[in-house]
C-alpha cells in the first residue's frame, strides 16, 4: 500500500512538473523582420446573451432590482469580449510590461473590468473599493472542467491582495465572489506575448510574429475556442477570421 502511495505521489509530481515546465518554455528572444496576423471575429449563430441577477444582499452598495451579466456582447456583426492568440510559440518578443501585473477593482458590487489580460507567472492584485464584504474566487478553465485558484475574503474597503498565476493547463479563469452570485469576469492568462483583445469592430492585430506556420486560437468566455492554421512570412502580414 506504501509504495502504492509514492508511486501516485511521483505521478502527480510529474503532472505538475510538465504543466509547469509548459507554461515556462517559452523564450523571450530579439525579432527581426516580423509579421503582422490580423483579422476579425464575428458572429455567425450566436446572438447577444444577458442575464439577470437578482440583488439579494448589500443593496446600499450592490444596489437594488436585478444586475444585468452581459455573457455575450455583439456590435453588427462584431463578436466582442474576445482574444486572439498563437497557441505553442515556442519563442519570440517579449511580454509587455503591463502584463506582468494586471488589477481588479471591486466596485459598486462589481469586477472592473469585466474582461482582463495578463501573463502566465504574472500577478493579479485584487481590490476592494467597497464598503462589504468581498469574496474573490477565480477558477482556471480547463475544457469544461475547472480548478479553484485564488478563493481570498475581503471584509474592509480598501483591502488588497496580490498573487501570482501559474495556470497548469488552461488559458484563462473565470472570476466570481462568493458573497455576491451576480459579479462576474474573466482573465486572460497568455502563455506567450502574441495575443490581442478585439476592439469594438471585433479586430484584432498581432505584430512582431517570427516568420512560420502556426495554430491561432480565438477564446471567448462564453463561447469557447475557435482555431485556425495560418502562415506567416517575414515582414508579410497574414490574415485570420473567426465566426461564432
Amino acid at each position: 500500500m506504501h509504495k502504492i502511495l509514492q508511486g501516485l505521489a511521483v505521478a502527480a509530481a510529474f503532472v505538475l512538473l510538465s504543466g509547469l515546465a509548459q507554461a515556462a518554455k517559452y523564450k523571450e528572444i530579439e525579432v527581426s523582420n516580423g509579421g503582422t496576423l490580423f483579422g476579425k471575429v464575428e458572429v455567425d449563430v450566436a446572438k447577444a446573451e444577458s442575464e439577470g441577477f437578482l440583488i439579494s444582499k448589500d443593496p446600499e452598495v450592490c444596489g437594488t432590482g436585478e444586475r444585468a451579466v452581459d455573457w455575450v456582447r455583439t456590435n453588427g456583426g462584431a463578436l466582442l469580449d474576445t482574444v486572439v492568440y498563437i497557441d505553442e510559440i515556442d519563442a519570440g518578443k517579449a511580454f509587455p510590461e503591463e502584463s506582468k501585473k494586471v488589477m481588479i477593482d471591486q466596485k459598486k458590487c462589481k469586477f472592473l473590468p469585466y474582461l482582463s489580460t495578463m501573463a502566465n507567472g504574472g500577478n493579479l492584485e485584487a481590490v476592494n473599493s467597497d464598503s462589504v464584504t468581498h469574496n474573490i474566487h477565480t477558477y482556471e478553465l480547463i475544457g469544461r472542467a475547472r480548478r479553484s485558484v485564488i478563493n481570498v475574503s475581503q471584509s474592509e474597503q480598501g483591502n488588497k491582495i496580490n498573487k501570482m498565476i501559474k495556470l497548469r493547463k488552461g488559458v484563462a479563469m473565470k472570476v466570481e465572489c462568493d458573497v455576491h452570485n451576480f459579479m462576474h469576469a474573466f482573465v486572460f492568462v497568455a502563455g506567450n506575448p502574441y495575443y490581442a483583445v478585439v476592439n469594438d469592430k471585433g479586430e484584432f492585430t498581432i505584430e512582431g510574429v517570427p516568420a512560420g506556420k502556426y495554430t491561432v486560437k480565438s477564446w471567448h468566455g462564453r463561447l469557447g475556442d475557435k482555431e485556425m492554421e495560418v502562415e506567416v512570412s517575414a515582414g508579410g502580414k497574414a490574415e485570420a477570421k473567426f465566426a461564432y
